[in-house]
């Protein structure tokens, strides 16, 4: 789980029973019992799981924990407590089955500060979050143990790196990091949803397009061999939205994408709109007095190919 704020924590859950795919029954109960973890990385590309149990460790009733609900209820004390890593906006995660990895968005974080003596350590650059600031955001990719065979998620410890930084790779001051044959339509900035389809490319949709105003878009990639980290534009979205949560029919044939908030900026200045009159567009209906209305699209492609290939 990704808390998206500045300076804020990843966070792990793991249940104490195992889901049994033939017992609907004993699967509701799941969530009820676990541990909650929060991140730690640290500068040998590992990172740890650090489990926030009351009682246990800072986390003491002197400080506030005297039960786990005092846990859930100020998590963001607990994981400062026990220093875990600040990140910048942590949003979308998502696992590859098919590589045993994880993927994980740093939306941006435009307060982020550089490293200096006497600074306040959670604000500051570290590994994981290595810019000052960062307002394009960035990608982790997470190697839990076991492999691609069996990749053991519940496990305390991971390696990690660095997949992409976001930007516009022809500015030397954005720091940008995709694969060199990225286009000038292929880079990207502010991922915040992503999903693995059943081709195991990782799809990114973006949420706050980067100064030059382009659309919050959708954009897919390979994460394994020469095509690692090349994004390609799959789809614009409305002038104002942002494209959500992609989903595949099993075949890939089909991706189905929420489309939040249509219209919230004006065309002309990509400010926020106040009426409906200056809303930067009326889709999906395109009718006098219909406003823009958030909606699920599906896109797929002819003779049922596979999409984003």
């Amino acid at each position: 789980m990704g808390d998206d704020d500045d300076f804020e924590y990843i966070y792990r859950f793991v249940t104490r029973d195992p889901w049994n795919a033939n017992d609907r029954a004993a699967n509701k109960d799941l969530l009820d019992h676990g541990t909650l973890s929060v991140a730690k990385f640290e500068s040998d590309g590992t990172m740890r799981w650090i489990p926030l149990i009351a009682g246990e460790g800072p986390l003491s009733p002197e400080a506030g924990f005297k039960s786990q609900a005092d846990v859930v209820l100020a998590t963001r004390t607990a994981a400062d407590l026990v220093g875990a890593t600040p990140m910048d906006g942590p949003e979308g995660f998502i696992p590859h089955l098919g590589t045993g990895k994880l993927y994980v968005a740093m939306t941006e974080n435009e307060d982020r500060l550089p490293k200096v003596e006497g600074g306040d350590e959670k604000e500051m650059v570290n590994i994981a979050n290595p810019r000052s600031p960062n307002p394009h955001g960035h990608l982790l990719e997470l190697a839990a143990p076991g492999g691609p065979e069996k990749p053991d998620y519940a496990a305390d410890s991971f390696k990690w790196d660095v997949f992409i930084l976001c930007g516009d790779p022809a500015k030397a001051e954005d720091q940008a990091m995709f694969h060199p044959a990225t286009t000038s339509a292929g880079w990207f900035t502010d991922p915040d949803n992503l999903a693995v389809d059943p081709a195991g490319r990782l799809w990114v949709t973006t949420d706050g397009p980067p100064p030059e105003g382009i659309t919050d878009s959708v954009y897919v990639m390979d994460t394994e061999g020469p095509g690692r980290a090349l994004p390609k534009l799959f789809y614009i979205a409305p002038v104002g939205s942002e494209a959500c949560s992609p989903t595949f029919t099993p075949d890939g044939s089909s991706v189905f994408l929420s489309i939040q908030h249509p219209g919230e900026l004006r065309m002309a200045d990509n400010e926020d709109a106040t009426s409906m009159e200056d809303a930067g567009t009326d889709w999906p209906d395109f009718k006098p007095g219909m406003p823009a209305r958030p909606s699920l699209v599906v896109l797929s492609r002819v003779n049922n190919d596979v999409v984003g290939s």
